[in-house]
Parts: C-alpha cells; structure tokens; sequence
C-alpha cells in the first residue's frame, strides 16, 4: 500500500549495473507508465486489468483517506461505488481522463487528484442522501419511493432499463445494487477477475444513465417545455 501512495516512481538506476548515472531529475512519467497509458488507450484486452492492478491500491488510498479526512464512515458497498465512480470517471468520454494526462507530473500523482475530486463529490452526495434527500448515485439519479407502490414502480423501470443491458451487465447490477454484493462476492459467483468488475460495473452504469437521459428528453413533459 506505501508504494502505491508514492506520487513519483524511480526508474532503474543505471549505476545498479555499472552504468553511468543519470545527468538530471528523473522523469516524472516513466516508461512504465507511459506503455501502459498506451496499451489502455489502444484497446489492448489486458491493458485495464493491468491498469487496475497497479493504481488499484492507490484508488482505495484515496478513498479512505478522503473519506477519513471528512470524518465520515463508509459501508463497504459504499466505498465499492466510490471507486467504481473513480474509474466511471476515468472511463468517460473515451478515456478523456487519460488522454488528457500531459506528463507534467507522475500519472500516480495524476490520477490522486482526479480520484480525490470524484471521492468529494460522491461523499458530498452520500451525506446528502443519509439525510433523507435526493441523491446521485454514480452519476444517476436515485429515487426511492416512501411506500410500496412508488417502490414497486421504480423496480418496474428498473427491471426495463436491466433488460436493455446485455445479460453480463444486468447480472453485474442485480448482484452488487439490488443485491447487495461485494466485488470478491461477485468474482466468486461470475467468476470475473476481481479487477474486472468495477470497469464492468461502471460501463453499465454508464449505459443505464444514458438511457435515463434519453428518456427524458423524450418525455411529453419535456418536449413540450422545449415549445
């Protein structure tokens, strides 16, 4: 865990072999991290669960340590969506997070700070939603009904927007969301690398948004406000 929260990672020294030692500061952003950056932008199948693996531990950090700094406790499913909204984050937009990286300092370093804005967001939203009002909940709106009709019927639309996902994106959602699920829970059950399921989650989530954005705009209502 210490050396994931280590902004800036030191490249091979030369000398350790009898080299020559390097003439100035070591690059912030190394070879390293600059063919991963590449694999995962280039669609390489493995790149992501690399990518994981290796800012995982750091992702986490930051939700701990952001979460502890504001002083407010985190169930597990709720530290799980956090980070499933970091890499919904880094996701988005073709990667837009990633191929907006400039080099100008360690991508560790880079993707603290933009882990650390969507960790404030999501508490702001949780502090929200605990203390009874509407909340967005990985970057949707969740509503919950006060009675068993109004729950009946968000379930009823929940159940429409899950048949629209593939069958692997639904199952995803029905066991973490309605569920209740961990991610080592959900590797067990699908048999997903344990890496795999908040990209997978947060692609889905993703979709589910768009469809509820698109409904809107469609919606009687809407259209004629727009008139």
């Amino acid at each position: 865990m210490q050396a994931a929260t280590i902004a800036v990672t030191l490249m091979e020294s030369p000398s350790a072999t009898g080299g020559t030692p390097p003439v100035g500061p070591t690059p912030l952003f190394t070879a390293a991290d600059r063919q991963l950056l590449h694999d995962c932008l280039s669609g390489h199948s493995a790149a992501w669960d690399d990518f994981v693996g290796r800012f995982g531990g750091l992702l986490a950090f930051v939700v701990d340590r952001t979460s502890a700094q504001r002083q407010i406790a985190l169930m597990s499913a709720d530290r799980d969506d956090l980070l499933a909204d970091i890499l919904l984050e880094i996701l988005h937009r073709d990667a837009a997070v990633l191929r907006g990286f400039a080099g100008r300092s360690s991508l560790a370093t880079y993707l603290a700070v933009v882990a650390r804005r969507v960790v404030v967001r999501g508490l702001m939203q949780l502090s929200a939603k605990k203390r009874g009002h509407n909340s967005f909940v990985a970057g949707h709106e969740a509503v919950r009904g006060t009675d068993d009709h109004t729950r009946l019927i968000d379930r009823e639309q929940l159940e429409v927007m899950l048949g629209r996902l593939d069958a692997q994106e639904a199952r995803l959602i029905r066991l973490h969301h309605l569920e209740s699920r961990s991610y080592g829970e959900i590797s067990q059950i699908t048999g997903m690398p344990l890496g795999s399921i908040g990209p997978a989650l947060a692609r889905a989530r993703q979709k589910m948004k768009s469809q509820s954005d698109q409904e809107s705009s469609d919606s009687p209502s809407n259209r004629a406000d727009q008139h």
